[in-house]
This record gives structure tokens, C-alpha cells and sequence, in this order.
């Protein structure tokens, strides 16, 4: 006679394995290969910065005060700015092709309509020396959110940009280099072919253009310094500090040679907290801005953030002013992204 189990038996799997045992086994390979995957695209070649930051040199309070007065042009004399703000948008473009001319610069229009208005992006180029026909693009969109001044979305970006080109007026690069600043990157434009970025990007992919590297600067002005300042999507909190003191380079998976690249190059030439992603683009503000649109064409892209509305509250609001905004850290950070240009363009 065979004797009954009680209520607790064991059910067993082939090879007398606990059922128990084996859900525990898939439950812990589950999360290796999870854990394993988010480290493939947060880990970053170097190291972030850590430590009290020297002073300013004498060219980096020159690029704060350059980088603060086109700031305050932007958002303070010209405020909002977008395609139903025309005289806006006409003294933003007076304003930028003003500044890029007296630099020494030859201003190109690229020019398309959005919802029946005129409206153009701005470029101008530094033509390579033995590899031309390779392009890199930094590009920033000048257009705000309605009712924003846009100090930091996106004046910050567009005066880095600026900044930038003044930095690079004597450099001999070996690949091309193009300043880009794009119409319409904001709602309702966004993610459409209303993007001055979409236009851009589309024509250079059917003249078959090689751009090797695109670079959009997005939001760079703001930063926190108590812990918690910093938010993220989960579960990436896991990964990244939680004070807001740091720049992000930011890039879809298919991105990741460049964003290590950038990052590893930025990191050995700047005095800068900085942090690196680059993880599929349908996670939360991976792709949300101007590289989107150079995704979509096959162009290997990445963001250089603060991270917008992941620390900062003003983000799409009128409070989004030019006192916010800390000028000595984007000084160090242009000059950084200067000298990281350069070593790309070699």
C-alpha cells in the first residue's frame, strides 16, 4: 500500500529538481541578464570628475560672460520665440547671423515652410582639411515653448553654440565641421517633419552626405548641488548619482561607439562632472531633441544635457529665466566641448 503525502509535497520537476528551485533559478537568471543589459548601456570608458572645481581660467570667465549675455538676448530682449511670434523669430535669426558674421563666418539659410510660415535653420561651416567629405554637426534649436522666455530651453544651448564657433574660428580641422541652428524643435513640432532638425538631417541624407558624429545641445545651463536635486526614469536611479551637479551625454543604443567616444575624450579634457546613457531610444527623453531626427536617418547622434525637467522645475514655464542659469559651468563645459570637437575632427 502506498503511503499518502500531506498537504506540503514537493512538486518536482525532471531530474528531481523542487519546482521552487527551478522558479528561483529563472527568477535570478532574469535579473543577471537584466542588470547585465543596463550595465551595456550606462557604462562609460574614464571617470566623472569628483572634487571641489578649481577657479575659472581667464578664458572660461571670458566664455561666462559671452555665454550670459547671449542668454540674456535670447530670452530677456527677444523672449519667447516660435513661427506664431514672427518678429521673434526674424530677431532671433538677425541676431544670430549678426554675431556668426562678425565672427568671420559665411551664414547659410536652409529654408522650408512649417504650417504655411517661412521659416529657416542657420549653418555654418569649417571645411576639413584631408577629410572633408566627413561631417561632424553641433547643432541647437533656437524656438521656444509658448509663454517661455527659454533661458536654458534652449538659450542656453543656442549661446553655447555661438560660443562655440567663436572658439573654433582658427581651428584647421581634418573633417568638416558644421554649427547648425534649427527652427521648430519644440510642441507641436516635435517628433514631425516640421522639425527644422527633420529637414536638416532628411536633405543631407538624400545629397548622401557622410556625417559621422552629430552632437545637439539641449538644455546645459542648469545645475543643483543638494542630493535628491536629480531625477530619473527606473530604474536608472540604480546607476547615476542623485545630485544634479553633472552633464549627460545622451545617445540610443545604435549611438553607443560615439557616446563612449565623446564622453572618454570629454572626460580627459574637462574639469566637469559628467555622465553617460546610451540605451534604446523609446526610453523616457532619450531621444527628445534635435538628434532624433538624425536617428531617423541613419546618422549616429547623441544629446548633451542637463537633463531638463529630470531636475529642473522651470523647465517650460515662464520661470525659465537667464538669472538661473550657472554661467561658470557651461563655461567649462563649452570649453570642453571645444576641445573634444577638435580631437574628433582630427
Amino acid at each position: 500500500m502506498k503511503k499518502k503525502l500531506g498537504p506540503f509535497k514537493l512538486a518536482l520537476h525532471p531530474w528531481g529538481i523542487p519546482q521552487w528551485l527551478w522558479a528561483f533559478a529563472l527568477v535570478f537568471l532574469f535579473g543577471l541578464v537584466l542588470w547585465a543589459g543596463l550595465l551595456a548601456v550606462t557604462w562609460m570608458p574614464g571617470s566623472s570628475f569628483i572634487g571641489q572645481l578649481p577657479p575659472l581660467t581667464a578664458d572660461e570667465r571670458f566664455s561666462a560672460r559671452m555665454l550670459q549675455k547671449h542668454t540674456v538676448v535670447l530670452s530677456q530682449d527677444i523672449g519667447p520665440r516660435n513661427i506664431w511670434r514672427p518678429d521673434s523669430m526674424s530677431s532671433t535669426v538677425q541676431y544670430l547671423e549678426k554675431v556668426l558674421h562678425d565672427l568671420g563666418y559665411t551664414v547659410q539659410q536652409q529654408k522650408f515652410e512649417s504650417y504655411g510660415v517661412p521659416t529657416v535653420n542657420l549653418e555654418v561651416e569649417i571645411p576639413g582639411k584631408l577629410q572633408a567629405g566627413e561631417i561632424i554637426v553641433i547643432g541647437a534649436h533656437y524656438d521656444t515653448v509658448e509663454g517661455s522666455p527659454g533661458a536654458n530651453d534652449n538659450g542656453s544651448g543656442v549661446a553655447a553654440l555661438l560660443e562655440i564657433a567663436r572658439l573654433l574660428i582658427h581651428t584647421q580641422p581634418q573633417r568638416t565641421i558644421r554649427l547648425v541652428f534649427f527652427a521648430n524643435e519644440e510642441p507641436p513640432f516635435y517628433y514631425s517633419w516640421d522639425m527644422g532638425s527633420r529637414h536638416y538631417a532628411h536633405r543631407s541624407h538624400n545629397m548622401g552626405e557622410k556625417i559621422v558624429a552629430m552632437l545637439s545641445l539641449e538644455t546645459i545651463g542648469c545645475y543643483k548641488f543638494d542630493p535628491g536635486s536629480q531625477l530619473y526614469p527606473f530604474p536608472f536611479s540604480l546607476f547615476y548619482p542623485n545630485t544634479a551637479d553633472f552633464i549627460a551625454f545622451v545617445g540610443n543604443y545604435q549611438s553607443h561607439q560615439l557616446v563612449r567616444r565623446l564622453i572618454a575624450v570629454f572626460r580627459s579634457q574637462t574639469l566637469l562632472p559628467s555622465e553617460g546613457i546610451a540605451a534604446p531610444g523609446f526610453i523616457t527623453g532619450i531621444g527628445w531633441s534635435d538628434h532624433w531626427s538624425f536617428w531617423k536617418e541613419g546618422y549616429p547622434a547623441l544629446m548633451v544635457t542637463d537633463t531638463a525637467f529630470f531636475r529642473a522645475k522651470e523647465y517650460h514655464t515662464p520661470e525659465d529665466t537667464a538669472e538661473k542659469l550657472d554661467y561658470g559651468r557651461m563655461a567649462r563645459l563649452v570649453n570642453g566641448l571645444t576641445a573634444t570637437i577638435r580631437v574628433l575632427a582630427r
